[in-house]
């Protein structure tokens, strides 16, 4: 598979969105019924990334946050958040970005994870060696969960079942940070931070993730260890490291086996 030439549209994708979003610092925002913010811009983007997809690549699908599934069921299919984080967008917190996947036969293999606000770029495929900005990134290696740094986008997120194992590891890491949203994924990929665990998530949360933390050298699973495609979800560990990945997957699932203990 050469996914040189999708990597190099994926990139026009994230150019065409970050313009948008410079191009207006501030969009009055409405209240979905699950209570997530959508704003003009959110549509303006992800209606401007369809039309460029369907001209340039129109037998591939196309999931995207705010319209219907286009094609889901073809080989190629495009995952888009338009602005990921679109209540720090409201508010002016500059962790908002744009989210760009591409799955093939239900597999992420390319992932583009752009932030305006900071000028980061992030892009992984298979095969290929994830970047930064053009560079390459590693994330950073370690075997333990005592030093290690947890990053969670937002508690509020979590249920109260999947609250016992984000104070699981919050008992047994050395440092958390909230509130990054997908930045959190580009901090762990380039080895800023060690782990990441979210809940409440939805394919195009967590799909550019894939492909850039596995060419960065870490790991992104469900809670059950398994590998993440379309069809995952709602729940994610990230791990730098596949080592502290597993030290962390036993803590969570020993705090939902356990009732909130994992040591029981």
């Amino acid at each position: 598979m050469n996914l040189d030439p999708l990597v190099a549209f994926a990139e026009k994708l994230a150019d065409e969105a970050a313009a948008m979003l410079d191009a207006r610092s501030h969009a009055a925002a409405q209240t979905k019924p699950d209570k997530s913010f959508v704003t003009e811009m959110d549509l303006a983007i992800e209606e401007r990334l369809r039309a460029m997809i369907a001209a340039a690549y129109p037998e591939h699908g196309v999931l995207g946050e705010e319209f219907d599934a286009k094609m889901p069921d073809a080989d190629y299919v495009w995952i888009l958040d338009p602005i990921d984080g679109t209540a720090a967008y409201v508010v002016g917190m500059p962790v908002y970005g744009t989210l760009i996947a591409l799955a093939y036969k239900g597999k992420p293999v390319l992932g583009v994870i752009h932030f305006p606000a900071t000028k980061e770029r992030w892009v992984g495929a298979k095969g290929r060696k994830t970047t930064l900005n053009g560079k390459p990134c590693e994330t950073r290696k370690g075997d333990t969960l005592a030093d290690a740094i947890l990053s969670a986008s937002n508690p509020d997120f979590f249920d109260a079942e999947a609250k016992k194992p984000l104070a699981a590891l919050s008992e047994v890491t050395a440092w958390r940070v909230y509130g990054g949203a997908a930045l959190s994924y580009g901090r762990l990929a380039q080895g800023r931070t060690d782990l990441a665990i979210d809940a409440g998530l939805k394919l195009h949360d967590y799909a550019a993730f894939v492909p850039i933390l596995e060419g960065a050298g870490g790991i992104i699973t469900d809670w059950n260890g398994d590998e993440l495609t379309i069809a995952s979800g709602p729940r994610v560990l990230a791990g730098g490291d596949k080592r502290r990945h597993e030290a962390a997957l036993k803590i969570v699932q020993g705090a939902l086996a356990n009732g909130g203990n994992p040591h029981r």
